[in-house]
């Protein structure tokens, strides 16, 4: 485990965001593994309900200026970071000025997704694996919690997967209980990926978009399968119990009030190693 690298990629950590208990388990196992002596890089998107002044956010310079290119469009990369305090642990959270303003979160006023929400979980994907490139950071492992962060392995194993710097890195797919929504993403997310020479093949895992199928298909090109509930949904246990062809499953029960558990976590990831 010591100075194993770690990427860990959620829709958010707490204190940044608190909407869902796994934010809270995707914190702790950062901590977890900080403790255990990995080496970490969080990584979030800047949903404008964050407080940049209260939660003191500040723009890193040399990481941002990047053009990312969605759907044949090119959007400014913004990327600030934030320390969680006590913990000197970083939080980078990818940002557009451009892009991505105002209260919303995953849903608009209605209650429903927000129109741009398949442009943003790409732009997210390929803005994380940039940004890693520019830190020239060599994960060994990627960690992904959340619907909002399942292109990420699409993206590193067909966009990126000739990128030497992740030739060695393994994906870890974490299923938890997430905030359900009817029906498949807004928007025709197939041509975006057709915009990317992502083949079809390559894509249908995640078809049709709905909220099973976008953990179905982080899931099918995950290295790791981890389940991070211990009260999952009929979604993410079917999922869980489908995926034979990982390299192996974890379960990560969430025990808020033991942190122990962490520590036989950190375990379990060196006996993988073995």
């Amino acid at each position: 485990m010591k100075d194993k690298r770690f990427l860990i990629a959620s829709t958010g950590f707490v204190p940044y965001l608190t909407d869902f208990p796994y934010m809270e388990l995707a914190f702790r196992l950062a901590k977890s593994i900080h403790a255990g002596g990995g080496q970490v890089r969080m990584f979030m998107p800047k949903f404008g309900i964050i407080n940049e002044r209260k939660l003191q956010l500040h723009e890193v310079i040399r990481l941002s200026g990047i053009n990312i290119v969605v759907d044949d469009e090119d959007i400014p990369l913004t990327i600030k970071v934030s320390s969680i305090p006590k913990e000197r642990m970083q939080v980078y959270f990818i940002d557009s000025l451009e892009w991505f303003h105002g209260k919303m979160f995953l849903r608009n006023e209605e209650g429903k997704l927000r129109d741009d929400i398949s442009d943003f979980m790409i732009f997210f994907a390929k803005s994380v694996v940039e940004t890693a490139k520019k830190l020239n950071w060599n994960a060994d492992y990627i960690i992904n919690l959340g619907w909002f962060t399942s292109m990420l392995p699409l993206y590193l194993k067909t966009y990126y997967k000739d990128e030497p710097l992740f030739s060695h890195t393994e994906l870890m797919h974490v299923l938890v209980n997430d905030d359900k929504f009817e029906g498949e993403l807004p928007g025709n997310i197939e041509k975006k990926w057709q915009f990317d020479d992502i083949l079809k093949e390559e894509y249908e895992k995640y078809l049709p978009a709905d909220y099973e199928h976008l953990f179905d298909g982080a899931s099918y090109y995950a290295d790791y399968l981890m389940m991070g509930e211990e009260e999952p949904d009929n979604v993410i246990r079917k999922i869980f119990n489908k995926h034979n062809k990982t390299k192996g499953k974890i379960t990560l029960p969430l025990l808020e009030e033991n942190p122990r558990i962490f520590v036989e976590i950190l375990k379990q990831f060196q006996t993988l190693e073995e």
